[in-house]
Parts: C-alpha cells; structure tokens; sequence
C-alpha cells in the first residue's frame, strides 16, 4: 500500500468517527437555550441526583407553579407533573417533583427503576408513556452506556421531602397530543403534551 493510499484511508477513518461522534452528540440533545441568557435565578434543566445534583431539603418550597397531572402512590408519595415537552431533538420529556406527604421516610424506591434497569442502580427508569391511539408504549431513553436519561439516585425520600423529577422518551408523532403516563407504585394519569 502506497503512503498516498495509506493517508486516504486513515483520513476516511477519521472522517467517519467524527460522523458518528457529531451523530452520538446531536442524539443526546441539545442545550436548548438557543444563545439566550440564563436567568440565574432560574434554575436550568433537571439534574440526576447521582451527577451530584443537589436534592431540595425538607420543607425547601421551590415548586413550579403550574401542575398539569398529580399522581398518588403508597405511603403518602404524590408525583406532581409540571410538563410534557416535545424537544427539537425528537424526545419527550417529562418534568416534576416527587413528594413525600407522609410523616415516615420512604424507601421502597426498587420498584421505580422498572425491570429492564435493576442493575444500574436507584432510578425512575421503570417510568412510561402511552399512547393509546397509536397503540404504542414508550420506554425511558437510555445513554451507550445503558444508563437512563431519568432523575437517578433516589434511594429514599424523607417525610416532607421534595425531588425533582424527570424522564426523557422518544416523542410519539406530532399528531399525539396527549399521553398517558405511569410511574410503578404511582396513580396512571393521562397528560397533554406541549411544543
């Protein structure tokens, strides 16, 4: 092999890698903030408890005004949806807060991780939407390395307790415009997709 023909291909090697790294990139979203200037009292996009994301103390009120859904579950836990935005990269994503009512700490979070996930730690991978005039059931979107792109971490939740919530899917069609979303342990509720 000449060193011409040797410097294409490794040049086509390298060219193809950066399609995939560009393409790996693209697939996990953008900043969405489209060059606009943060507000610093407002806070950016849901973080997962385990990238060290601060989790709300007890009695910490930093609730979003505007609840669209309130889904029950055992022991005083309350799921408030705040929304259900379509993303220009073709996700779905669901924003909340998980609450503990109750006057005991919660710790049968097992069952929010979902069946697929169980050995990848605390999480709410287990979450799913519905689309029942498509007659389809979309799954939390997981990253190459099989980790949700979900709020993680969460092994218990104190009484009086606020987390942030969140879970990304693929987005049903546009034609959708309203999902149902369940959450194990947690009420069904059927939300309106917004965006």
């Amino acid at each position: 092999m000449s060193i011409r023909q040797l410097v294409k291909v490794r040049g086509g090697a390298a060219a193809a890698i950066a399609v995939v790294f560009a393409l790996t990139l693209a697939g996990c979203g953008g900043s969405g903030d489209d060059g606009k200037q943060k507000d610093p009292k407002q806070p950016s996009a849901p973080q997962s408890a385990a990238a060290g994301a601060p989790t709300p103390s007890k009695g910490q009120t930093s609730e979003p005004a505007e609840v669209i859904a309130t889904l029950n579950g055992e022991a005083g836990m309350a799921l408030a949806i705040n929304s259900v935005r379509r993303d220009p990269g073709g996700f779905l994503t669901v924003n909340g807060q998980i609450k503990n009512t109750g006057s005991q700490s919660y710790k049968d979070t097992v069952a929010w991780r979902g069946i697929e996930l169980k050995g990848t730690g605390e999480s709410v991978a287990g979450a799913t939407l519905v689309d029942k005039v498509g007659k389809k059931r979309y799954y939390v979107l997981r990253d190459t390395e099989a980790r949700c792109l979900c709020t993680t971490g969460v092994s218990s939740v104190d009484a009086g307790q606020v987390i942030p919530f969140f879970a990304q899917f693929p987005a049903p069609p546009v034609s959708t415009s309203e999902v149902e979303f369940s959450l194990p342990t947690f009420a069904t509720a059927t939300v309106k997709i917004s965006g």
